[in-house]
């Protein structure tokens, strides 16, 4: 068999390496971002890689014309966001699938979405702590022994290479079930495959596709959880078995009686027509309190419901871990500081809809502040400035508004009421100093980044 891997920037390297261990398979490279170091290609070209430039994707699909065709076709390997003329065959995604589907015989579960997946994956560790998880989130991979977690490596990315990555360092620690946390879809392995939501629906691929349909390939799971509003937008079309989380009535998991707190939040929640993997249907309430101090929070909460539901989790081992469930350290967490309370939101990929629906936690507060910021190049996609500016333009003026760092620095010119500039670290301090009894904290940045000033 041949293989053409396209991107070795995007895990493309392990996936590479990977098939070159198989028997009567030819590998072939393409290091489309040339960000490859003459170190690691020389160890690849060791394994038996045959590193290849663009002139070899015209060969192989008939369009150049000063070389010979190849004897045999080649399986074209490449992420759902390369932006390559050739027909891809298969994505990463997909070559993962290839690689360990017949490695892993223990549950999965795989997390996508815009929003939410690292926190949605933390409380389903809380859930599944006692079942030896292996779990990949973007803070790393952990596993738990006797309900204790193991951090194994960190700072890992979501790209679907580091669950071959994930399995490989863990997999003879004979986890029960495995929660991974990837980018733009799902491998497929999933027996439960879980959708956040499609917060904003971003261009990819140069512009050539949308989020949206590469998160589509979630939907080769067996089972799919899925937001209701995003499913009913983007994939109701798509004939697969999906159960249905949110605030409205018509889906499957939803809430009432909802009774916000910035610590605790409490709800009943109820449930209907949902399908388990086992081929039950679930018709059921209960009452819940967890960690979700406004609505996007909730949203989570109710995704993990759906998604423990659907893999036939008792409701009281659901009902109990989500209790200890406190946020998760570096995204959405909330401390004190000297009188003040601060809530975190920390994350790579802010956007101005987690900002206007997090601002909303502390409009009833007295004397809140907000401090927002961060750096640019974080992620591939950056925030909307200008949608931003206007959203902090029109924003209550009580809610004092402090600038910081690089991205702070860049919205001055666009901000036109009352606010501050300063530096991250003397940010707090500063809400402190102007009587601020609640403060948010709204900042663009890997958690790691910040944890070391």
């Amino acid at each position: 068999m041949n293989i053409l891997i396209v991107d070795m920037t995007h895990g493309g390297v392990l996936i590479v390496s990977e098939f070159s261990k198989m028997d009567n398979c030819s590998v072939f490279a393409y290091d489309i971002y040339k960000t490859l170091s003459d170190e690691k290609k020389s160890s690849l070209v060791k394994e038996g890689v045959k590193f290849v430039d663009e002139t070899f994707l015209d060969k192989i699909t008939g369009e150049y014309d000063n070389e010979t065709e190849l004897e045999d076709e080649i399986l074209i390997i490449a992420p759902v966001h390369c932006n390559i003329q050739s027909k891809v065959h298969i994505t990463h995604h997909e070559a993962v699938k290839l690689l360990l589907k017949d490695k892993i015989n223990v549950p999965v579960m795989e997390v996508t979405g815009v929003k939410g997946k690292t926190s949605v994956v933390w409380m389903l560790k809380e859930i599944f702590k006692n079942s030896n998880p292996l779990i990949l989130s973007s803070l790393g991979v952990e596993v738990a022994k006797n309900g204790i977690y193991h951090v194994l490596k960190r700072n890992l990315s979501i790209t679907p290479a580091s669950i071959l990555e994930s399995w490989l360092i863990a997999g003879k620690c004979n986890p029960e079930i495995c929660i991974f946390e990837t980018s733009l879809g799902g491998t497929g392995l999933a027996d439960v495959g879980v959708l956040t939501n499609i917060a904003e629906n971003y261009p990819i691929a140069s512009g050539g596709k949308t989020a949206s349909e590469a998160k589509e390939q979630i939907f080769k799971s067996k089972l799919i959880v899925c937001d209701f509003d995003s499913f009913n937008k983007y994939y109701s079309m798509i004939d697969a078995n999906v159960n249905t989380f949110g605030l409205n009535n018509s889906a499957n998991v939803n809430a009432s009686k909802i009774n916000f707190g910035l610590d605790r939040t409490t709800f009943s929640v109820n449930i209907r027509d949902l399908k388990t993997l086992n081929g039950e249907i679930l018709n059921i309430s209960f009452e819940l309190e967890t960690f979700a101090p406004a609505e996007h929070h909730l949203l989570n909460v109710l995704c993990v419901i759906c998604s423990s539901l659907s893999l036939n989790t008792p409701v009281t081992q659901i009902v109990s871990g989500l209790k200890q469930f406190k946020g998760v350290e570096g995204r959405t967490s909330i401390r004190n500081y000297e009188d003040s309370i601060v809530i975190e939101e920390i994350n790579p990929g802010i956007n101005v809809t987690a900002v206007r629906k997090s601002v909303k936690m502390i409009e009833k507060y007295e004397s809140p502040t907000v401090i927002f910021g961060g750096k640019y190049g974080v992620t591939c996609e950056e925030i909307d400035e200008d949608q931003a500016a206007e959203f902090f333009n029109n924003m209550d003026e009580r809610i004092q508004l402090i600038l910081v760092d690089e991205l702070g620095k860049n919205m001055e010119k666009l901000i036109k009421r009352k606010y501050k500039y300063t530096g991250f670290n003397n940010a707090i301090g500063e809400a402190v100093s102007g009587n601020s009894k609640i403060i948010l904290l709204i900042y663009r940045s890997n958690f790691s980044d910040i944890s070391k000033r």
